[in-house]
């Protein structure tokens, strides 16, 4: 993983209250991308604004996927499909997610928040498979299966983790997924995976801690080569709070556990 490449791309404005990020987007190798002005961009992308993306993205000189991505709250996770469509080479793509974003698009064939994963899966021939982790067991039931697309759901994780021991056997588990993982991984983290202690978001909230999140990334990078990372799930602008955080809580709490896991990601 490239220790200098970082990408912030910035939708709502949300950075600006988070002092690591603000001090890693004048770290020399960081490119800041400014989106607040783009249009038809909140949790729907229209075709213009893939254009605008895309363009954005050229004019910063980006070619490839390699490094580490910010892309604010999770109402932008379908930036992981423009991510990856610049991938030249087989891959799978492992998304710590509440939310398997497997949807039908509502209308015409937008890509959104909630279906990126399901155009991927179906438009990048370089992609092997999906292994979706930490998602909600209700909502993978009420998607069509997919043979590309595997999960290991928030019941089994819990299930697991009830003791130390547990969880070292999930973590042996991991190295004889549903379908094998390809010598490349693409990983793509939105927040809502973590539980409220690690994280504060605009969609419900997982049950994974950050530590686990990071011993998970471990065992499956082994013998293997991390080509991406992008990292979503900030909360939204107008939050005023709610039962677990303050703003000023959950703007401290977003910025270290971002801080965490560059310093963590950069290890490999």
């Amino acid at each position: 993983m490239p220790q200098d490449i970082c990408t912030i791309q910035d939708f709502t404005g949300i950075y600006a209250e988070q002092p690591f990020m603000q001090g890693l987007r004048g770290r020399d190798g960081t490119r800041y991308i400014d989106c607040t002005d783009i249009p038809g961009t909140d949790c729907y992308c229209d075709d213009e604004a893939v254009e605008a993306i895309r363009k954005c993205l050229a004019d910063a000189g980006i070619t490839h996927a390699r490094g580490i991505h910010f892309f604010d709250n999770g109402n932008y996770h379908y930036m992981s499909k423009i991510w990856t469509d610049m991938v030249q080479e087989p891959f799978s793509l492992v998304v710590f997610d509440h939310h398997p974003d497997m949807q039908e698009p509502r209308f015409g064939n937008i890509l959104s928040c909630g279906g990126w994963v399901k155009k991927v899966v179906e438009e990048n021939k370089f992609v092997d498979n999906v292994v979706i982790i930490g998602v909600a067991d209700h909502l993978t039931r009420e998607i069509s299966a997919h043979k590309k697309v595997s999960y290991l759901r928030e019941s089994e994780y819990k299930a697991m983790v009830k003791s130390p021991s547990g969880f070292e056997r999930f973590l042996s588990s991991l190295s004889n997924l549903e379908l094998p993982l390809s010598p490349n991984i693409y990983f793509s983290i939105d927040k809502d995976a973590l539980s409220p202690d690690h994280a504060a978001t605009n969609w419900d909230q997982g049950s994974l801690s950050l530590e686990h999140m990071k011993a998970i990334i471990e065992a499956l990078v082994q013998g293997r080569r991390i080509i991406g990372v992008d990292i979503c799930g900030e909360r939204a602008r107008d939050f005023a709070g709610d039962e677990h955080h303050s703003v000023q809580e959950a703007d401290t709490l977003n910025d270290r556990t971002n801080r965490e896991l560059v310093e963590f990601l950069q290890n490999f």
